[in-house]
């Protein structure tokens, strides 16, 4: 099963973070690695993915050919980010 099948089979599921998150805009890392966050959506379709404008990612998104976008629930608002499966755990 590939990293994209497992974040849809556990949609409504929880994702720990075992890396920061790297903000868009300049916020830069968000400082907080362990992050539990609810999955909402996971896709590798561009069109969804460039309409959603995503909110960050993980450091090996940049160098990861299988990295996916998911829609997570962080702090109570919903966010495209772009993740390995190496940089999160699956709970």
């Amino acid at each position: 099963m590939s990293f994209l099948q497992q974040l849809q089979a556990h949609h409504g599921g929880l994702i720990r973070f075992k890396t920061q998150i790297c903000w868009y805009g300049g916020r830069g890392l968000d400082g907080k690695p362990g992050r539990v966050c609810l999955i909402l959506d996971a896709t590798r379709d561009l069109t969804v993915i460039r309409s959603a404008r995503t909110a960050g990612y993980t450091e090996s998104a940049n160098y990861t050919p299988n990295a996916t976008t998911v829609k997570l629930l962080i702090d109570g608002v919903p966010r495209w980010i772009w993740l390995a499966d190496e940089d999160v755990e699956i709970l």
